[in-house]
């Protein structure tokens, strides 16, 4: 299974300044796979460790942070050498073990040539329980479940991935109803790598649907065993509270529907958990469109959505059978799937997460985004309604150079709007950020 993070390891391991690098995502979608694979290919020997399910490295790194100490101590753990410019150093769960953590600044002061990668599902959680970290001393990857580029090349169809990413939109149409079959099937199956491979093992979205489900299962067991004893019911309202929330009219986080008369500064701890463990999103409020976003920010005001689109769907129960066989997924649950779509797609480019709902109006943009000086309305349609309203409404407020709408319906360019359709979305973000980085 390719995946884009494996390049930015390889550029890493390249640069004449490294510095230990730490993956953090979630659990499930794959940094333990992308370590490994990446060790395997690009280094004579890999020197692996779990922190959480091996006690001699807590020993190890508890009794001195010497460099060399620790290489000479780890290497009798694992059974051979480990050598500078050979070995890959890999320290999984790097969380539970806090003096490993610690080590990393002086691997970087004084070995630089060593390389060393770890990851932590729940390290954001720990760095805000209090543990030290190396500020400055360490470079951060973020892994997210597969964006939909991900999921074509899995899929086998590098040649429809190809053609997206040459741009040619002639030949794009012609297959555009392939296209809107795999975003389908994408909408249910998702990007944990896990359910990826059973879909594709089977044939089957139902044996997706069992390993999502078990993965929810296994995220809702974190709560009680990593989070605080004060805060793990509160974390467990907010995650059951998520459907519910994307489900009314407007999808704004409300914690009236926790509990009667929830007040924010007793959930602001549960959502910050959920977030740092990267289980949901959070996509805040501008009232105003201006440079920079941050400046016009509501942050009282935000939506959540999950960190899967295919766990989102199994989470409210639709059928795979029914939904794959018209267009009804991308209306269905009030087109919640189809925004969750396009917010991984903005998740995969690192976008700020951000929506524009005007004080006292109606009106509202699913997300906006910032190029250089520029704010980029976007607005996201299910299937083919693509009246743009509110679309409308910000442009002549605030007369932006570009107004795109995603839908189903494939690229039109239309007067002021712009179409871009939802498979082509993940393309369109990264040629617009080109575009803006070489301009500025």
């Amino acid at each position: 299974m390719e995946r884009t993070a494996y390049g930015q390891l390889v550029a890493w391991k390249e640069r004449p300044q490294r510095k230990p690098l730490i993956i953090q995502g979630a659990r499930q979608v794959g940094k333990t796979w992308l370590m490994r694979e990446f060790g395997s290919c690009e280094f004579v020997s890999v020197a692996y460790f779990n922190a959480e399910r091996t006690p001699e490295l807590h020993a190890i790194f508890n009794k001195g942070l010497q460099p060399d100490r620790i290489l000479e101590a780890l290497g009798l753990l694992c059974g051979f050498n480990i050598l500078p410019g050979e070995t890959l150093v890999i320290i999984d769960e790097i969380q539970a073990c806090p003096a490993a953590i610690t080590s990393l600044k002086y691997f970087s002061e004084e070995m630089p040539d060593m390389a060393i990668l770890s990851a932590g599902s729940l390290l954001g959680v720990a760095i805000h329980q209090g543990i030290s970290f190396p500020v400055g001393k360490v470079e951060f990857l973020t892994l997210h479940p597969l964006g939909f580029h991900e999921f074509l090349s899995a899929m086998g169809r590098q040649d429809l991935l190809s053609m997206m990413q040459r741009g040619d939109c002639e030949m794009i149409s012609i297959f555009h109803d392939q296209f809107i079959d795999l975003l389908k099937k994408y909408m249910l199956v998702g990007g944990m790598p896990e359910a990826v491979t059973a879909y594709i093992t089977s044939g089957r979205p139902e044996a997706a649907a069992k390993v999502q489900q078990d993965i929810l299962r296994a995220y809702e067991q974190d709560f009680s065993k990593h989070a605080p004893i004060a805060q793990w019911p509160r974390i467990r309202m907010v995650w059951q509270s998520i459907l519910a929330q994307l489900a009314k009219e407007n999808s704004k986080f409300m914690y009236s529907l926790l509990r009667t008369g929830a007040r924010a500064k007793e959930f602001e701890l549960a959502i910050e958990w959920l977030k740092d463990a990267g289980l949901i999103h959070k996509v805040t409020r501008v009232k105003k469109s201006g440079v920079p976003l941050d400046a016009y920010a509501d942050w009282s005001d935000f939506k959540i959505y999950l960190n899967d689109i295919g766990l989102l769907a199994c989470m409210a129960g639709l059928s795979p059978v029914i939904l794959l066989q018209n267009d009804r997924l991308f209306t269905e649950f009030k087109g919640v799937l189809t925004e969750q779509f396009v917010l991984q797609q903005l998740v995969c480019q690192d976008e700020r997460l951000f929506y524009w709902n005007p004080d006292n109006a109606q009106s509202e943009v699913d997300f906006v985004l910032q190029r250089g000086g520029e704010v980029i309305p976007l607005e996201v349609k299910a299937a083919e309604n693509v009246r743009s309203r509110s679309l409308s409404v910000f442009r002549d407020s605030y007369q932006p150079s570009q107004c795109i709408r995603t839908s189903a319906l494939g690229y039109r360019k239309q007067d002021w709007l712009e179409n871009i359709p939802l498979y082509g979305m993940e393309q369109w973000l990264a040629d617009s950020k080109a575009a803006a980085d070489e301009l500025h």
